[in-house]
């Protein structure tokens, strides 16, 4: 038994360790020590151990169990010997692909998995987890050995450290969005109709989302009515539900997406689209927060939020006669503007790595970033598909990338720089290679910065949301000139 639990050095993490093991079983051989003090022995190590620790045979039922493990999962070693690994350790990679079942079929290790795991509280915590397959004496696979990291200090450090631009899973760390993020609980609190101005793909949704979890209605349903889909002819039935013969296929009544959201939130996104017959009916909801079906005699009570969001300015809409002006001031009591991502470049790399997170932990990929080339270009590009746009050549990057950083040949042909690559020649001043991509990208959006505002250093410092000297001291770092 000892032998087996030693064959997984590396990815126990105790490097080798083993060798001082083997010497002090031989020790313990010339001083007599029975095969029961041995495994007692071994047993303490294993429980002084501060990551998980279980074994399994090649049923997949656990064999071993130390006390580490225990703590993690709140199951004892006592319940969770002799049952399947499944059932005691509910990890969210059993899903897709069971790291032990994989070590076993091809006996290659799995080192430093990310995954979460849930305890016996239904807590999800989040792990890094490492197999490797054991063999007897004669070579033959008799099981394997799973050790687990309990992460969940290193990840509370890493939301305490980033949550000024991160916020419901809003990534954004540029003066608009901070703004955004200081008022929105306020906003969401206050159950105020709310309109959301932006680009397509700059992310209304996640904002209209935020607004509803963090709301007294959160507990409540959310109902997404998305106003540039659906058929004139279709939107108030499918809004205002209908009853039996409205029409010729009523032939049941049905609810809409009104009475579908009743106590919580309806968003309706593309707001601009509203047929014009059906902006009179949405205001009366607004008013008077009463509507009827079609086909109905009972007025119904309609007690949600509307959460509206559009990519057009409806102000606009409304000059041009498009858009009920009564209508604009009833949803616009709390408006909030999302500005395209070419504006607030400096969020480009908060970005990258928010969704390297995302996808890494969705395809069991260990990427760790881009490459200064891959970021440069990020950096320089428009983004006319806002971050929707980014995310997509980042999930392009990951079908492609078969190591640690995404380089340019891993973009689609029609993203690249006919020279294929952005070579730092072609700026002298540029942060080295060494220099890390949060660098890269800080040089570029200070230099962009000076661009926007003719190198006027005061307009810049503000755009940015710096002091002059912190400005100064940044130029001299990079070597950047005002002029």
């Amino acid at each position: 038994m000892v032998r087996l639990l030693l064959v997984n050095e590396t990815a126990c993490g105790w490097g080798n360790m083993e060798s001082r093991y083997v010497s002090e079983r031989e020790k313990s051989d010339q001083q007599g020590i029975t095969p029961k003090s041995e495994k007692q022995f071994y047993e303490t190590v294993l429980n002084s151990v501060a990551d998980g620790v279980f074994t399994v045979d090649r049923e997949w039922r656990i064999t071993s169990f130390n006390r580490a493990a225990e703590r993690i999962t709140g199951v004892p070693a006592s319940e969770a010997i002799g049952k399947r690994c499944s059932d005691v350790f509910h990890a969210n990679i059993c899903e897709r692909g069971c790291a032990i079942r994989q070590t076993m079929k091809t006996g290659m290790e799995q080192i430093d998995l990310p995954a979460r795991i849930l305890d016996t509280h239904g807590r999800s915590i989040p792990v890094s987890l490492s197999t490797a397959a054991m063999y007897n004496a004669d070579g033959h696979l008799f099981g394997a050995v799973e050790t687990f990291r309990d992460l969940s200090a290193i990840e509370q450090l890493r939301r305490e450290i980033t949550q000024k631009y991160t916020f419901e899973d809003i990534v954004g760390k540029s003066e608009a969005f901070q703004k955004i993020f200081a008022i929105l609980p306020d906003i969401a609190e206050s159950d105020s109709t709310v309109l959301i101005e932006g680009p397509s793909g700059s992310g209304k949704e996640l904002l209209a989302r935020a607004v509803h979890n963090l709301s007294l209605r959160r507990k409540g349903p959310y109902v997404v009515v998305n106003c540039g889909t659906l058929p004139v002819n279709l939107f108030e039935s499918e809004l205002f539900g209908y009853t039996q013969g409205a029409f010729t296929d009523a032939k049941h009544s049905k609810p809409g997406r009104l009475a579908l959201a009743e106590g919580g939130t309806i968003f309706f996104d593309e707001v601009s689209e509203l047929p014009v017959a059906t902006q009179v009916k949405l205001l009366r909801v607004l008013q008077e927060r009463e509507f009827e079906p079609l086909g109905g005699v009972r007025t119904m009570k309609a007690n949600v939020r509307v959460v509206a969001a559009t990519n057009r300015k409806l102000a606009d809409l409304v000059s041009q006669g498009k858009f009920r002006d009564d209508l604009y001031f009833r949803l616009a009591v709390v408006r909030l503007s999302i500005p395209p991502l070419r504006e607030r470049r400096g969020d480009i790399p908060y970005l990258v790595e928010h969704f390297i997170q995302r996808f890494n932990a969705k395809r069991g990929k260990h990427i760790s970033g881009v490459t200064p080339q891959v970021m440069a270009l990020f950096m320089r590009h428009d983004f006319p598909g806002n971050v929707r746009e980014l995310e997509n050549l980042i999930e392009y990057g990951f079908v492609l990338c078969h190591n640690r950083l995404i380089d340019v040949d891993h973009l689609p042909e029609d993203f690249r720089p006919p020279e294929q690559k952005y070579n730092s020649n072609n700026n002298p001043h540029a942060p080295t290679p060494k220099g890390t991509q949060l660098q890269w990208a800080e040089a570029d959006t200070i230099r962009h910065a000076f661009e926007r505002n003719n190198g006027n250093v005061g307009n810049t410092a503000k755009e940015l949301g710096i002091s002059r000297t912190t400005l100064w001291r940044k130029m001299k770092k990079y070597h950047i000139s005002a002029t």
